[in-house]
């Protein structure tokens, strides 16, 4: 089974980018960030036409996240995140496809720093560390994959000097990060990749993509049950370099499951 996660940085303007990425990776689950389109503008025939099933929380010009799967409905577990009834931003959704808990998030940026929107960040980030824990203790597999807009090591980072005062790179934000993994997830890339420099993330100016000056921001963490049968992760660059392309690439996994949707585990 194929899962990805991709920030496609508008939903609307950047579909022809998704579309081609969908033909051409052909995931069987897709997790995306930063839609940028209310519920009511999501792009629903089109990606059906494309064999995908769509559950979505969207947002007018910012934030938004989905969850695509190939041939079946994901079903619909929780829109946004808990912890905060006051939170209107389209940050967190869960659905159940083919036997997996797939948590797609958007973790907010942060900046500047100090400021309200680090104090968010952090609550945020702290609401996500106490479901983290509720989800691992009913022990279903689970995925929790998204845009986290955490720079995790100095290993994730071009020129990591140039980054410390940032808040994708503060030591709080760090730590918060950490604490996650400690939890029990598995961080895919750096399960498989322990000692190399991969980014996710360019920014669009200086030709950071083609100098590789990026970030590791995008994420694919796997709850123990799931871990051992993690195959492979890959970044798929191939879309960055296209035309009108959103600054993020895919990043996508490989699970070898002993089990499909609807057999006993």
């Amino acid at each position: 089974m194929k899962i990805a996660t991709y920030n496609i940085n508008g939903i609307v303007g950047r579909l022809p980018i998704l579309v081609r990425w969908l033909q051409e990776d052909a995931p069987d689950i897709a997790c995306l960030q930063e839609l940028k389109t209310p519920d009511d503008k999501f792009p629903q025939r089109e990606i059906e036409r494309l064999g995908y099933r769509a559950v979505w929380h969207g947002q007018k010009s910012w934030n938004g996240v989905a969850i695509l799967a190939r041939d079946v409905l994901p079903v619909l577990t929780r829109r946004g995140l808990p912890g905060d009834p006051d939170d209107s931003h389209s940050r967190y959704i869960e659905a159940a496809v083919s036997g997996l808990l797939i948590c797609c998030l958007y973790l907010p940026n942060g900046n500047p720093v100090p400021g309200p929107k680090f104090d968010y960040k952090l609550r945020w980030f702290q609401r996500l560390h106490h479901y983290a824990g509720e989800l691992l203790d009913i022990e279903v597999p689970t995925l929790l994959i998204g845009d986290f807009n955490v720079i995790p090591t100095d290993m994730d980072v071009y020129s990591p000097e140039r980054w410390h005062d940032d808040a994708l790179f503060r030591p709080e934000v760090r730590k918060a990060y950490a604490r996650l993994i400690q939890q029990g997830w598995t961080d895919a890339l750096r399960h498989l990749h322990p000692d190399e420099r991969i980014y996710t993330f360019w920014k669009y100016w200086r030709n950071s993509f083609e100098r590789d000056a990026g970030l590791r921001i995008d994420h694919v963490l796997l709850s123990p049950d799931i871990a051992p049968h993690l195959r492979s992760v890959s970044v798929r660059r191939n879309p960055r370099r296209w035309n009108h392309t959103s600054d993020h690439a895919p990043v996508m996994i490989e699970l070898d499951l002993p089990y499909v949707a609807g057999e006993s585990r």
